[in-house]
């Protein structure tokens, strides 16, 4: 991948609506994910210097038991957006659960209030069940062309702010539906995950990003030239995200110690539920960051043992400072150029890994520019 004109990386963290703690998997969390906890989290990688974060969108407690807490996204990314000034917010939303006209005037208003600090990360997939845990019923194939629809119909109110607008989709349809005033500066930017042939031509067509969950480099790789040809055919340029965990420590031995300290406590009914929600998933990513393998080791720096109790991303890269940042430099060089990441407990990892990985990072990519 050329390096031409290619910014500096972003770096992201991640807000854990399901619980926090040192160890994860277990019947309850150390940390509930009251309001108090979350806002800590955010304006902890707020002071560190992270460009955004990534609050995503569940139906039910993803990490522990499926019955604990668990806080809305979209009301608590609006208090979270009240309680800092700079950093972002990338907010997960599922379509088909509330209409594109009013999503529009939600997510304007929301980028008002917060001076244009919103993007859209857009999940037309779903954990296997979900859809149908609060009575919605439709196939893989459907939930896409909602999606495209979805996305469509917010550009065009968002375009036209204070006229009324008329769409006629498949599936989404607009009779005069009007949003004033429209988003903050140039509106939400466009995020979109997945690794299916369905994911990568909506992502072609409309993603401003194509998120992907941490594969091995060659793995990556092969998705990045597929997802490319998919934006060269729709005659647009590609732009990369990458959503991993880290698990880094001083040394390599402490590192992997550490990782399996994350899940030695996990509970038995945690573990089945999360196996539950792969099982024949058509999600092709969550399928991946599954799989079993010896000791959960991937590669030599890939560990997948977060899967086994944790709903979507189950990946992280593990090893010291210097170990991390090259890993992270890798993906680099394939073409990512954001980094979602996560590590457990969220505000102590945010602040370790914003000292100790992001300037290596920096430093190793600027030797490249």
């Amino acid at each position: 991948m050329a390096t031409r004109n290619r910014p500096q990386p972003r770096f992201d963290w991640f807000i854990p609506i399901d619980g926090d703690g040192e160890r994860i998997g277990t019947l309850e969390a150390e940390r509930p994910p009251t309001f108090d906890y979350l806002k800590q989290v955010v304006q902890t990688a707020e002071h560190a210097g992270y460009y955004s974060q990534l609050i995503p969108t569940r139906f039910a407690n993803g990490l522990f038991n499926e019955d604990q807490p668990l806080a809305e996204t979209w009301t608590t990314a609006t208090a979270l957006a009240a309680v800092t000034s700079r950093i972002r917010f990338l907010i997960a939303v599922r379509p088909g659960f509330i209409s594109p006209g009013l999503f529009a005037q939600m997510a304007a208003a929301l980028s008002n209030i917060s001076g244009g600090r919103i993007d859209i990360n857009v999940v037309p997939g779903g954990i296997q069940g979900d859809f149908e845990r609060l009575g919605v019923t439709s196939s893989h194939d459907q939930r896409y062309t909602l999606a495209d629809e979805f996305i469509s119909a917010c550009r065009a109110l968002w375009e036209a702010p204070g006229k009324p607008v008329q769409f006629d989709g498949e599936v989404v349809r607009l009779d005069g539906a009007m949003v004033s005033p429209g988003p903050s500066g140039g509106g939400p930017r466009w995020y979109l995950g997945g690794a299916s042939p369905n994911a990568l031509a909506l992502a072609g067509k409309q993603a401003d990003c194509l998120l992907m969950w941490i594969q091995p480099v060659e793995d990556i790789a092969s998705l990045v030239s597929r997802a490319s040809e998919a934006f060269a055919a729709n005659g647009r340029q590609p732009e990369f995200g990458l959503r991993t965990h880290i698990i880094v420590r001083d040394t390599e031995e402490a590192a992997w110690q550490a990782a399996e300290d994350l899940i030695e406590t996990a509970a038995d009914e945690v573990k089945e539920q999360r196996s539950a929600q792969v099982r024949g998933t058509a999600m092709v990513g969550a399928a991946i960051q599954a799989r079993p393998r010896e000791q959960h080791r991937v590669t030599e720096r890939l560990w997948n043992g977060i899967s086994t109790v944790r709903v979507n991303c189950g990946t992280a890269i593990v090893g010291t400072p210097e170990q991390v940042s090259e890993e992270l430099v890798r993906y680099w060089d394939l073409g990512v150029d954001e980094f979602i990441l996560s590590g457990y407990p969220h505000v102590e990892e945010a602040t370790r890994v914003a000292r100790d990985v992001v300037p290596l990072v920096q430093e190793n990519v600027s030797d490249r520019l």
